[in-house]
């Protein structure tokens, strides 16, 4: 059963990758906003505050590797930190990116209106409608292409993050197991050793008796036979 540490561990790393397809998301929206200048400013409030709450997690996920009990699971958590910061830095660029193609299209298209100022403004809707729709197609299907191959790459991370997690467990538990195994035999050896030794101590006392025994009775012998009359 896996420990109240990994559950956190794994639900703040879904929420990394959760905040990351968002702006990755917002930042296709600036991609394809069309103006005017406050929508863009609303989009890029809200790269802001999830670009916000992507680092407080990744800090959350850092201060998680410190506190764990094995090298194997804090390093890691550590290097799975360090992708998801390169990404993040990846998203700031993209974003900046975004942010100056956004704006020179808004300049652009400021510049159209003023130079078709006859036209009527549901004229130039029909046209732009007419002419962003296969674009805004086209962009859709890329962005759902996108976003599926970084879910299926952060997915496999994942389970190659959690297959470590498994085998160190399991590396942990044979240690464990051979500690024991260790433990046991030296029980049985200092028992073996103490028997062994209170052995030898009675069969040095046995020899003494005998060999006290034996010298009483040569000096007996002796004492009768020398010595009849003492």
């Amino acid at each position: 059963m896996a420990s109240s540490e990994d559950v956190n561990v794994r639900i703040c790393g879904q929420e990394i990758i959760k905040y990351d397809l968002e702006i990755k998301a917002l930042i296709q929206d600036i991609i394809d906003c069309p103006g005017p200048q406050s929508t863009l400013t609303q989009l890029n409030s809200r790269v802001k505050e999830k670009l916000n709450k992507l680092r407080l997690r990744m800090q959350d996920l850092e201060q998680m590797a410190q506190e764990q009990d094995t090298e194997s699971t804090r390093l890691s958590i550590l290097m799975e930190t360090e992708s998801q910061r390169r990404q993040m830095l990846s998203n700031q660029t993209a974003w900046r990116k975004a942010n100056l193609a956004c704006k020179l299209a808004i300049d652009n298209m400021e510049k159209d209106e003023l130079l078709h100022g006859g036209e009527s403004p549901s004229t130039r809707q029909r046209k732009v409608t007419k002419e962003s729709l296969v674009e805004s197609s086209s962009s859709i299907t890329g962005n759902l292409m996108s976003i599926s191959r970084m879910m299926s790459e952060q997915v496999k991370q994942s389970e190659d993050t959690i297959g470590t997690l498994a085998t160190s467990s399991r590396t942990v538990q044979e240690t464990n197991e051979e500690f024991k195994n260790m433990t046991g035999t030296i029980h049985l050896g200092r028992k073996l050793i103490l028997k062994y030794n209170r052995r030898e101590l009675t069969d040095k006392l046995l020899i003494f008796l005998a060999l006290a025994l034996f010298f009483a009775t040569v000096l007996y012998i002796l004492k009768k036979r020398l010595i009849p009359f003492i």
